[in-house]
């Protein structure tokens, strides 16, 4: 593998955060079947070595360092980790994320600021860790796993919304510090996609939660994250439709505003009763941790909430007349 060049990165060293389900597992399978050297991170150590076993048995070589990205001296030390077994790093995907349903006021400040901690200063603290080596090395390539709510909003995920739009900031202000210098940064945009990141969700809206339709593969956002390893562009949308809701929020405000809280109190929170849980906001729950999260529905049903969406835009944009 020649040690500089971007379309070998994603055969080279990889590390990849919050590796132990989901998105981060569904890459590091990705990435093992292409032979790179992979170091995966996570709070949970027995999915966490669930992951090396299966990336091992793919043909890769990789290492478990059980990290939580929300304390500074553990991502650091994932770092050292890389280097000490492999000898460099060519890849760093930051992948690591929490979530909380509930409206700003009924969430706990604990639970607010620790998705901060997490899925921003742990984004953070992951660029402190690794820019020296890149600098060093001469190149190397950080992926940011953010989300298509780094672009737009909505109700019930305030502190969610806030990190990603954190994330989306710092990474144009990083790339456009590290231009020329042979660093890449990247910054893939996930929709909703179906992994336990929503059975492992705090909850304090009072009901039983589902995530927004339509519900994207996992296995879609690997792909992505491999394609950017190998040829790294500035970002990548992953979810087509949903991504349409970005020039939504920006050139038709007042629609989108007026009908994203009815779509959420619509297809996002179901009847009945659930009570108030930090989910895995600061424990793992090693129960959920598979790749996906079993949401998907047949295509056919996937196609019922469009209806109801829509039938809410309209609704808004008769109001909007009104006004």
């Amino acid at each position: 593998m020649s040690p500089h060049g971007r379309r070998d990165r994603d055969r080279g060293v990889v590390v990849i955060t919050g590796a132990s389900s989901g998105i981060g597992r569904a890459a590091a399978h990705r990435f093992a079947r292409r032979g790179a050297s992979l170091v995966l991170a996570a709070r949970g150590v027995d999915a966490l070595e669930d992951v090396v076993r299966e990336c091992v048995a793919l043909g890769a070589r990789a290492v478990a360092v059980p990290t939580d990205v929300s304390e500074p001296s553990q991502v650091a030390a994932l770092a050292e980790a890389a280097i000490a077994r492999f000898g460099r790093i060519d890849v760093w995907v930051g992948n690591a994320s929490v979530f909380a349903y509930g409206a700003f006021e009924d969430t706990p400040p604990e639970v607010f600021r620790q998705q901060l901690e997490t899925n921003f200063f742990g984004q953070i603290e992951g660029v402190r860790a690794v820019l020296p080596v890149f600098h060093r090395q001469g190149g190397g390539t950080l992926i940011f796993v953010a989300s298509i709510y780094g672009r737009v909003t909505s109700p019930y995920a305030s502190g969610y919304v806030a990190s990603k739009h954190a994330l989306m900031g710092f990474s144009e202000v990083l790339r456009q510090e590290l231009r020329g210098s042979g660093i890449d940064v990247c910054t893939v945009l996930p929709a909703t996609i179906d992994t336990p990141i929503y059975q492992n969700s705090a909850n304090y809206t009072g009901h039983p939660v589902h995530p927004l339709p339509p519900i994207v593969s996992p296995k879609r956002v690997a792909s992505a994250i491999v394609r950017l390893a190998r040829r790294p562009r500035r970002a990548a949308v992953v979810g087509r439709l949903q991504g349409l809701l970005v020039p939504m929020h920006e050139f038709t405000p007042g629609l989108y505003h007026a009908t994203v809280r009815p779509a959420m109190d619509l297809l996002a929170l179901r009847r009945g009763e659930a009570a108030p849980s930090a989910g895995n906001v600061f424990e793992p729950q090693q129960q959920n941790s598979a790749v996906t999260g079993g949401w998907r529905l047949p295509a056919p049903v996937r196609l019922l909430p469009f209806a109801a969406v829509l039938g809410a835009a309209l609704v808004a944009v008769r109001r909007l007349r009104r006004l």
